[in-house]
C-alpha cells in the first residue's frame, strides 16, 4: 500500500482483480480499469473501455508535469480535485467557468465554455463525462487545426442523445484518448480515470 491508498481501497482492488481475472491490460491501463470498476461497482466496464496507443502514459506524463485538468462539469472537477491536490497540484477547472450565463440558440453552455477553456489551456487533460456537445466542440476545434490537441481526452459522456456519435468521432479523431463505448459514462467515471492516472504517475515518480 502507498500513501494515497486507504486500507479499504487496497482491499477493494484485491477483490476487483479477482473478479476481473485476466484482462490483457497491464500497468497504468490496468489501473484505470480497476479504478473505474471501483467507482462504479461494475466489472463489465472492462468490455467497453478503450485506449488509444500510449494514451495513458501520455496523460500520466502530462499530469506529472503539471498539465491543467479541464472538466465539463463541476461534479467531475470535484471528483478529481482532491487527488490533484495530493499529488502534483494540477489546476482543475470546469469549462462552465468560462461559459456564458445563457446557452446560445441551438448550443450549450458546456460547448461554449470548452472553446474558451481550450484556447486558454491548449495542452490540458480534458475530461468529458456529461456533455457530448462539449466533446464535439473539442473535436471540431482540434480537427480543423484551430487549436492544438490536448494532452489527453477522457471521453465518457453518459446518455442517449448525441453520446454514441460523439464517442465514435473521438474514436476516429486520432487524439490521445480513453473512452467508454456505448451509453455509459458520467462525472464519477471520468474523475476515476483521471485519478488513476494521477495515482500511477505519483507512485512512479522519480525520487
Amino acid at each position: 500500500m502507498n500513501d494515497l491508498d486507504h486500507p479499504i481501497f487496497a482491499e477493494s482492488l484485491r477483490r476487483i482483480r479477482l473478479l476481473l481475472g485476466e484482462t490483457g491490460l497491464t500497468g497504468v491501463e490496468r489501473d484505470v480499469l480497476e479504478r473505474l470498476v471501483h467507482s462504479s461497482g461494475d466489472p463489465s466496464l472492462a468490455t467497453c473501455l478503450r485506449f488509444s496507443a500510449g494514451a495513458c502514459a501520455l496523460g500520466a506524463t502530462a499530469l506529472a508535469h503539471g498539465a491543467p485538468i479541464l472538466t465539463d462539469t463541476a461534479m467531475a472537477a470535484a471528483a478529481v480535485s482532491p487527488m490533484a491536490r495530493r499529488t502534483f497540484a494540477n489546476t482543475v477547472g470546469s469549462v462552465l467557468d468560462w461559459a456564458p450565463q445563457v446557452a446560445p440558440a441551438g448550443g450549450t453552455r458546456a460547448a461554449e465554455g470548452m472553446a474558451v477553456a481550450l484556447e486558454r489551456h491548449p495542452f490540458a487533460v480534458v475530461l468529458v463525462g456529461s456533455a457530448p456537445t462539449a466533446l464535439e466542440r473539442l473535436l471540431v476545434l482540434t480537427g480543423s487545426g484551430q487549436l492544438p490537441p490536448p494532452a489527453l481526452v477522457i471521453g465518457m459522456p453518459v446518455g442517449f442523445v448525441g453520446v454514441a456519435e460523439s464517442k465514435g468521432r473521438l474514436a476516429s479523431s486520432g487524439l490521445p484518448q480513453i473512452r467508454l463505448e456505448g451509453s455509459r459514462g458520467g462525472a464519477a467515471l471520468v474523475g476515476a480515470a483521471a485519478n488513476a492516472l494521477l495515482r500511477w504517475a505519483w507512485m512512479h515518480r522519480e525520487p
